[in-house]
């Protein structure tokens, strides 16, 4: 594809096309935004030949979206509606009747920080609704696009241009297993390196310090597998023979639903330091400073009670 010329580019395409999304049919989307079919069948080709993707291919009463539709409405829904706060006339932040949408970034294996939020948030602004996102490489750009809010990740040596953060506190590493394991009768760097392991593959930030370490430790992890999210470790742990070398805070944000055991990693490890991030220019923002102030102790009490034993 082309690279699409933004100055010749009409934004009120994309209100079209997110209501379209959601309706799957033109008729409803016309009823919606108030216009023509024929009006929001002219946009449709419009974003079509523009984008040379058909996007939405009709499939009986519904119109089902192509894979390219499915990227272009998951990056452009934070666009509109960061569009529509800053367009929107400036109101002092009532949280007990703001309808606000958050989006946090934040690893999987943080499951009960976020049930501890929303739990908070229910008591202190009903309307208000908090979207969970997995993070990616590009995390820092998001928060930089404010595509989303805040994000909890590994700390950097140096914050890019543009964010700021605030240390939310240190993550030693632990080895899991099933309940029972064999290997953790006689624990050492021996039965580390004869069991096989399972990995998560997500960005290296993670996954690298395990692999450091072993090779300064003059030692190698045999991994049998990947799964692509925390959350997938514990039911494999528990029903396999296989280790997992994780992040501590995973005990209780992921294997508390498990039949899991763990013991401290058998050679140096650093502790894997985690910050808060968000958007420097947005600093001043009361919604966002409000959700920091609510988001902040949780995070910090998950962390200081993953304290190494």
């Amino acid at each position: 594809m082309n690279e699409i010329d933004l100055r010749r580019f009409d934004l009120n395409l994309l209100v079209v096309f997110e209501v379209l999304m959601m309706e799957r049919n033109v008729t409803r989307a016309a009823e919606r935004l108030g216009r023509t079919q024929s009006a929001v069948s002219h946009s449709l080709a419009r974003l079509r030949q523009q984008l040379n993707d058909p996007l939405l291919i009709k499939a009986g009463v519904r119109m089902q979206p192509t894979t390219f539709a499915l990227d272009l409405l998951e990056q452009a829904r934070p666009l509109l509606r960061g569009m529509q706060r800053v367009l929107s006339p400036r109101q002092i932040f009532d949280p007990a009747s703001s309808r606000r949408v958050f989006r946090v970034a934040a690893s999987d294996f943080m499951q009960t920080m976020f049930a501890d939020l929303l739990a908070r948030l229910r008591s202190e602004a009903p309307g208000v609704a908090v979207e969970w996102v997995a993070p990616r490489d590009p995390s820092l750009l998001d928060l930089a696009e404010g595509q989303i809010d805040l994000a909890i990740t590994p700390a950097q040596s140096k914050l890019p241009e543009g964010i700021s953060g605030e240390a939310v506190g240190t993550l030693e590493w632990r080895c899991f297993a099933r309940k029972g394991h064999p290997a953790f009768s006689r624990w050492g760097v021996e039965a580390w390196m004869r069991w096989p392991h399972l990995a998560v593959r997500v960005s290296d930030v993670l996954t690298s310090p395990v692999q450091a370490a072993a090779t300064a430790a003059g030692l190698e992890r045999k991994i049998a597998g990947w799964v692509p999210h925390f959350s997938a470790i514990a039911p494999i742990l528990e029903t396999s023979d296989l280790l997992a070398t994780l992040p501590s805070i995973t005990r209780t944000g992921l294997g508390y639903a498990y039949d899991l055991d763990s013991r401290r990693v058998p050679f140096p490890i650093a502790a894997l330091p985690h910050v808060m991030l968000w958007n420097k220019g947005r600093s001043g923002d009361p919604e966002i400073a409000w959700l920091r102030d609510r988001l902040l102790p949780i995070i910090k009490r998950k962390f200081a009670g993953e304290k190494p034993r």
